[in-house]
């Protein structure tokens, strides 16, 4: 009886666990990660910031967003909806009304930034919704970023452009707390400011070999790249934290002081903190994922990490927080300094001659009302009135673009509400595609090729490997150790989440629940 009773408790011990609901779920958006960044960067990492995540945490070195838009909103939007572009209706920072013809941004609203374009309901609405008494606070360095992740929720705080503050609009509250206020009132954002960005290393031991050698103020102290690639010349304290390091600083220091004021994971009901460095994002752009910079950046995010994570578990008990880490995308090779024409798409060059090219097939119009972030709009009130066929003139545009240096597909809107491509290019483009809200006709450019913009060195918005594969990590709340390589959709974040605080998945999510984290 004693030995059946022996054998008894060794089965019972060995049943896995059913991990207790976290306290607390903190979600860490670094903009522009590229999945292989974590590996590549490693050797200047310390031992509580980034390799504490990949190494303690369940790490999916598969992670991937499948779409081609990959810009910062929409792929916000798909992580904290759980869904494709084409279900949660984010395609982009604007778009044209087809009625009349007029710019919609997307947070634009009368009581300043907001959701009030979003569609699809957002993680944070869903805890708050299912478990009265959460909490869900959202930072980021945009307003765009913070709006986009929070959704409809109470508490959405991101940097003044004005000022290098803290701030929020009238849509989620009419004044500041008094903590931010004070924050704000004793400029700890402008402290972190430095007169010049010095590395942090000895040059020689990055990596990375390109370097700008700029400093905050703008003044080049070498030579700078041509027709503005690069170029650097921050106008006030926003834009110097929002080109430096010291702007994910700031976001991850306000993280704090946010855990402690709003009493993050402190009881049994569960909270959720969204975190999004946008920084990182601004500074790629500007200097390239190539440059020392860029390296730099992330060897200081990784000790600003270090420092966030000492703190988060000092507050709260390491088994009921999980940390989620991950990126909106990544980012494309930097261009071809020497030829700066070179793999660089000139937008407006291309909306002008798309415009010609329709005034000579059917006169004398203005066809086009924009080109935004892969698309065209046409102005159907136009075509219309000249008896013409939406879908013939989308197909004619759509040829007419392949002609151009750069593109490598362009899909009708017409196609791509009328067929279901399962497979390829294709389905990347359809994934993107919101019928009330998009082009009439989706651009894809070829490998390594961006829209020229000022001050824009790298960019994302394509479907290419070095845009949609990310990191994802999974860590504490009795997350095991792991590496898991087998490929997974970026909409799998938000229902594992949701399955993880036992409620249920925001309204619009498609994607599949990790199973590793929700057994």
């Amino acid at each position: 009886m004693k030995r059946f009773l022996l054998l008894l408790l060794g089965a019972l011990c060995s049943l896995p666990v059913q991990a207790a609901r976290p306290r607390l779920i903190v979600q860490i958006v670094v903009g522009s990660m590229r999945a292989e960044d974590l590996d590549r960067y490693a050797g200047h990492f310390g031992e509580g910031g980034f390799r504490r995540l990949a190494q303690g945490g369940t790490r999916y070195t598969g992670a991937r967003y499948d779409f081609q838009q990959t810009s910062t909103p929409v792929a916000l939007a798909t992580l904290t909806t759980g869904a494709m572009p084409s279900t949660h209706g984010v395609i982009g920072s604007r778009w044209q009304d087809y009625t009349d013809n007029k710019t919609v941004w997307l947070t634009d609203g009368r009581l300043g930034a907001g959701p009030y374009h979003l569609i699809a309901p957002t993680l944070g609405e869903a805890l708050l919704r299912y478990l009265p008494g959460s909490r869900c606070v959202t930072v980021a360095a945009e307003s765009e970023s913070a709006v986009v992740m929070g959704g409809r929720t109470e508490q959405v705080y991101w940097l003044d452009p004005q000022h290098g503050g803290w701030t929020t609009s009238g849509y989620y509250t009419a004044d500041l707390p008094e903590w931010i206020v004070r924050n704000n009132r004793e400029r700890y954002n402008q402290a972190l400011l430095a007169p010049e960005w010095r590395m942090l290393y000895d040059r020689n031991s990055y990596r990375n070999t390109r370097h700008w050698d700029i400093v905050p103020s703008g003044r080049n102290r070498k030579d700078a790249a041509p027709t503005g690639a690069g170029r650097l010349r921050p106008d006030n304290d926003y834009e110097r934290l929002l080109y430096t390091p010291a702007g994910n600083t700031a976001v991850l220091a306000f993280a704090k002081q946010a855990i402690a004021q709003c009493k993050l994971g402190r009881d049994a009901t569960p909270d959720l903190l969204n975190i999004c460095l946008d920084a990182s994002r601004r500074i790629m752009e500007v200097y390239g994922p190539e440059s020392v910079e860029a390296e730099d950046m992330y060897c200081r995010l990784d000790r600003d990490l270090a420092d966030f994570l000492t703190y988060l578990f000092a507050q709260t008990d390491e088994r009921e927080v999980l940390v989620i880490l991950t990126s909106d995308h990544g980012t494309s090779p930097s261009c071809d300094l020497a030829a700066p024409a070179a793999d660089r798409f000139n937008a407006r060059q291309f909306e002008v001659i798309v415009n010609g090219f329709l005034n000579v097939r059917y006169g004398m119009g203005e066809w086009v009302r924009d080109y935004n972030e892969n698309s065209i709009w046409l102005n159907h009130n136009l075509i219309y009135e000249r008896g013409l066929n939406l879908a013939e003139v989308q197909n004619e545009v759509a040829i007419f673009a392949m002609q151009f240096g750069g593109v490598s597909h362009a899909l009708a809107a017409t196609a791509m509400r009328t067929s279901y491509f399962g497979s390829g290019y294709a389905r990347r483009l359809q994934n993107s595609f919101y019928p009330r809200r998009s082009g009439d006709v989706a651009v894809n450019l070829m490998p390594g090729w961006i829209e020229e913009r000022d001050r824009c060195y790298s960019s994302s918005g394509s479907m290419y490997g070095y845009d949609t594969d990310v990191p994802l990590i999974f860590y504490g709340a009795g997350t095991p150790a792991q590496r898991i390589r087998r490929q997974v959709d970026m909409t799998c974040v938000a229902p594992t989440v949701a399955r993880l605080l036992e409620i249920s998945e925001p309204a619009a999510s498609e994607g599949e629940v990790l199973e590793e984290m929700a057994e």
